[in-house]
């Protein structure tokens, strides 16, 4: 019988589409991940059904919807019920690990004082650190900050001068991104020879801010600053959208974390985002000592290696810092790039994808039977080079998950992306957007109370109630007519 494939999942946090080479970005550096989508598929057109961390999460790894998983909002659990791809693969002969984030459940000391919660997650080897460790909101137990103790280091970071939104952080051999690859490596060569197939997930927390990259990384851009380019906003395009935007506008998470957009200079702007590029090119060394170590293990040509991240950044574009309620590109289309063995190299797949999509395909692949819960399409076809896998539609949910907002605002939100339109519904306040991404692919003009779209709006909505009607819970299964 032949093996089934290992699988190298790294997942980034917070990382948009747009900031690798192989996606079209000239000022980042990606040799590795850009090699990566010369030997498999990049996904160009790949989106998060979440534009925020754990109602993401709780979607692609059991590939069901967060409405399904009942995971809606940052800090809640993850239900003990709920099937991910690695409890599914360790049920059937896979050693699955972890390094770095996982965020399934509550995430906050004052409820989880020593680990997040785990449910029955499969994972054999569990590296965890949520995020580096940062004084008064660390763990005993962040296992990253338990490295750096074991090497005499301490945790720290420096302003870059001047600036209240950037600054140095650990040195590359110290970084969080660092000890992540690292334990893939150590994982994977302990795997060397050995005749049983492995699973493991690369939880990286970066380019997730606070935007404090390396020294040696950041530099590169602070040589030639002025090259960064300035956010993609219009001044006044927010009186037309949704009230939570020019709130956020003001300080991003209803003002809790700072970056107050109209009182940041240009230099404010292009330095965040020469820090976020900085974080993206650390990843990208990592991923290729993670893929060397494949190499040189002799596991390459039989190991799926996904590429990844949960959602994106707004970094100032349309105004706005970090995440939220909004569904702009920034926010939800992503970077996925996979290969593997018996997969297509080079092929850049242009039809619409979801994230969901990714834990039905690996059970596929590794002749693994579909979950009867799961509700995301399996892009195996797609990968193997035949038939693209494309959906019509993308629908992503966003019901008040985060708390930082007005009472008076409780976001709900939903969205309907098609080749040519989006269509976000603010349930709160009554209130929509609508955009014509072929005249508009940036999204600055609202057309929703442009007059002579009300055909296009009435089909938009009925797609959209599809979609909703389609997150129902396939589970329980059925066992009988009556």
């Amino acid at each position: 019988m032949t093996q089934k494939p290992n699988i190298l999942w790294i997942c980034t946090d917070q990382q948009r589409w747009d900031t690798l080479g192989c996606y079209g970005n000239t000022a980042v550096h990606s040799p590795n991940i850009d090699r990566l989508a010369t030997e498999g598929v990049l996904f160009e057109r790949a989106f998060s059904q979440r534009p925020v961390c754990p109602p993401s999460r709780a979607s692609f790894l059991p590939g069901r919807s967060p409405r399904t998983t009942r995971t809606r909002q940052n800090g809640q659990d993850i239900p003990a019920d709920e099937k991910l791809i690695s409890r599914l693969l360790a049920d059937n002969g896979y050693t699955c690990g972890l390094s770095g984030k996982l965020h399934l459940s509550a995430c906050h000391k004052s409820v989880a004082p020593d680990h997040e919660r785990r449910i029955d997650d499969g994972y054999a080897e569990f590296h965890w650190s949520h995020h580096p460790g940062r004084p008064n909101n660390s763990w005993p137990t962040n296992e990253y900050d338990l490295w750096l103790r074991e090497r005499g280091k301490a945790y720290g970071t420096t302003p870059v001068d001047g600036s209240k939104y950037v600054s140095y952080g650990m040195d590359e051999a110290d970084h969080q991104t660092t000890w992540c690859a690292q334990k893939a490596i150590t994982f994977m060569e302990a795997h060397e020879g050995v005749d049983r197939p492995w699973m493991f997930s690369v939880n990286i927390f970066d380019p997730h801010h606070p935007f404090d990259p390396p020294r040696a990384y950041l530099d590169r851009y602070l040589a030639d600053l002025d090259a960064i380019e300035l956010p993609d906003y219009q001044r006044g395009e927010l009186a037309e959208k949704t009230a939570v935007q020019r709130i956020d506008h003001d300080g991003a998470y209803g003002g809790q974390a700072g970056f107050p957009y109209d009182k940041m200079d240009e230099r404010d702007h292009r330095l965040v985002r020469a820090a976020y590029y900085a974080m993206c090119d650390l990843i990208d060394s990592q991923v290729g000592r993670m893929l060397d170590a494949l190499e040189r293990t002799g596991q390459r040509d039989n190991t799926i290696v996904i590429f990844m991240s949960d959602h994106g950044e707004m970094l100032g574009d349309h105004g706005i810092y970090l995440k939220g309620p909004y569904f702009y590109e920034e926010a939800i289309h992503v970077p996925l790039v996979i290969s593997g063995p018996g997969f297509a190299r080079g092929r850049r797949a242009q039809g619409m994808v979801e994230l969901v999509d990714i834990a039905p395909t690996l059970l596929e692949a590794a002749g693994i039977s579909r979950y009867a819960g799961m509700q995301g399409h399996s892009l195996l076809a797609t990968l193997q080079g035949k038939d693209e896998a494309a959906r019509d539609d993308i629908y992503c949910e966003y019901y008040n998950a985060m708390p930082w907002h007005p009472p008076e605002i409780d976001p709900q939100m939903t969205m309907l992306r098609t080749d040519h339109h989006k269509l976000v519904i603010s349930h709160s306040d009554g209130d929509a957007e609508l955009y014509d991404l072929a005249a508009d692919p940036h999204e600055h003009h609202n057309l929703w109370h442009t007059p002579g779209h009300d055909a296009l709006k009435l089909d938009l909505m009925r797609r959209m109630l599809d979609r909703m009607a389609w997150t129902v819970d396939p589970l329980p299964e059925r066992r009988a007519d009556y």
